[in-house]
């Protein structure tokens, strides 16, 4: 065989490409077109109607087709369906945000992250956990407030600052009696400031899919540090670091 000086390619008059060679070919490799679908957008079909013993190649490419655009419309579906999802939650978190700027005391901003957090986000449970030292606490006591053992926030997160989980069974020593609703959550952890215990957000959902592992966690991260900023200035205490 011949190569062109310039490109280094076979000339057609090179090959032997009679029909024969190609249809021994097809039969050798019947998964071919499989392989190389793309061929059949290239390939000129035979009408329907040829006589005994034609293939309706024609019919086949216009099935692939079809399930070509169906397979488009579904990710166009999904995608929609994402795009849609996704700004309700931005609006949402945008809500909440403001909820916890409007509060003008410690103890109007704690009724915001236990109860209008809640609704705003459209939750079941929503809890702020601290843990003790052993001795009490103060300023953090009241409905939707749990004080755990040290070490307890980690084992919760597994190592994480921000965990997702589904379809699970809520835990009654983070949301008391509203566990029984819990079946998925948020937790996030706040690291409010040097000086304070460590803290946990929790946000319990009756939607076993509302929350999972794999999703997004930058609108839920943006609100734990909204929550750690204003817990800080409303405690007058210094940053984590």
């Amino acid at each position: 065989m011949r190569k062109t000086e310039e490109a280094g390619a076979l000339r057609p008059a090179d090959i032997d490409l009679s029909a024969d060679v190609v249809a021994a070919f097809l039969r050798a490799h019947p998964d071919f077109f499989n392989k190389h679908s793309e061929l059949l957008r290239h390939l000129e079909a035979p009408k329907r109607h040829r006589g005994n013993g034609v293939v309706d190649f024609q019919h086949y490419m216009v099935e692939r087709l079809q399930r070509d655009i169906d397979g488009m419309t579904r990710d166009q579906h999904d995608l929609i369906v994402t795009a849609r999802d996704n700004l309700l939650n931005q609006t949402r978190v945008h809500a909440a945000v403001l909820a916890l700027l409007e509060a003008r005391d410690l103890a109007g901003l704690l009724q915001s992250i236990t109860t209008d957090l809640a609704v705003v986000l459209d939750l079941d449970v929503a809890t702020l956990v601290v843990e003790s030292n052993g001795d009490n606490i103060p300023h953090v006591h009241g409905s939707g407030i749990r004080v755990v053992p040290q070490g307890t926030t980690e084992r919760w997160l597994d190592g994480r600052k921000i965990r997702l989980r589904d379809h699970i069974d809520g835990d009654p020593s983070l949301y008391g009696e509203g566990a029984g609703l819990v079946k998925s959550e948020a937790l996030l952890k706040l690291e409010i400031s040097r000086l304070a215990p460590v803290g946990l957000l929790a946000f319990g959902s009756r939607d076993a899919a509302m929350f999972h592992p794999g999703q997004g966690t930058e609108l839920v991260g943006f609100l734990a540090r909204t929550v750690e900023l204003r817990l800080r200035a409303e405690l007058d205490l210094p940053p984590q670091r």
